[in-house]
């Protein structure tokens, strides 16, 4: 079974509290980016499964892969056989793109497809919300509010496909830690899911990410790209996440290869909910 497991951008991310257990209470638009990691699973035997990855990708001990967890958390519950994960990944690490997260919830509902689980929808989620915060978001896979520690979600309105977006993903890695350590809980100045309903053109007045202010005094090259990607035509730009992939939106195609001195530009072509 071959998966193509999609990015995802945030429009806007607030982060509004620090809880007891450490997790940290948000507001953000979550909305599906068509750059993909493609994931191959296939029943294999023995009784572990296997993991390779080509492309973008940083080791670590694939037992601690989200991919290998999402297998394991269904084999704890339901009888399947051992499968061989193969992947190539393409969703750079450490950009706030969810690539980690999209590959994880991709392998639930591949295996549930693959091995005939008839898991429902809602079912999904609760195990995709086991594995991480935005995992549950690449069940459904649509534009979402998104608040809490990033698992509930509401369906919104939200249709990009008419413009162009480019995604600029530097030569720097941002830890999901090191930008929470960063950034200072506080009360939402603009109610996000109001100010997504303004004309696009608007948000950059009304719309922003709180990790911006300490990512970009730690690495200003992500704070030159996006004053870079404005000063090109951008309608809005923003980080990602918790960074480091910068993104812009146009009214119309726009050459930016002289980006290239930044590092990698991804054109996702179609932005359609």
């Amino acid at each position: 079974m071959i998966l193509f497991a999609n990015a995802k951008i945030n429009i806007g991310l607030q982060v509004v509290a620090k809880r007891a257990d450490g997790y940290h209470e948000l507001n953000s638009i979550f909305y599906p980016l068509p750059i993909y990691d493609v994931i191959e699973l296939m029943p294999i035997a023995g009784e572990e499964p296997t993991l390779n990855v080509q492309g973008s990708y940083i080791p670590g001990n694939s037992k601690d892969n989200l991919c290998i967890r999402a297998y394991e958390l269904l084999r704890s519950e339901h009888v399947i056989p051992a499968v061989a994960i193969d992947m190539i990944k393409q969703i750079p690490i450490g950009a706030g793109l969810g690539g980690g997260s999209a590959d994880a919830s991709f392998v639930l509902k591949g295996l549930n497809d693959l091995f005939q689980l008839n898991l429902t929808r809602a079912q999904l989620k609760k195990y995709a919300a086991q594995l991480g915060a935005d995992c549950p978001f690449f069940i459904e896979n649509t534009a979402v509010f998104a608040t809490g520690i990033g698992i509930d979600f509401k369906e919104i309105s939200l249709d990009l496909a008419e413009y162009h977006l480019a995604v600029i993903m530097p030569n720097i890695h941002v830890s999901t830690a090191e930008a929470y350590r960063g950034v200072k809980p506080k009360a939402a100045e603009v109610n996000l899911a109001e100010a997504i309903r303004l004309p696009i053109q608007e948000w950059k007045f009304h719309i922003r990410n709180d990790f911006e202010e300490s990512v970009f005094d730690t690495y200003p090259l992500l704070k030159e790209i996006k004053e870079a990607l404005y000063h090109k035509g951008a309608i809005y730009a923003s980080m990602s996440g918790s960074g480091a992939a910068i993104y812009g939106i146009f009214w119309e195609k726009t050459d930016l290869r002289e980006f290239s001195k930044y590092g990698q530009i991804y054109y996702p072509t179609v932005l359609d909910t």
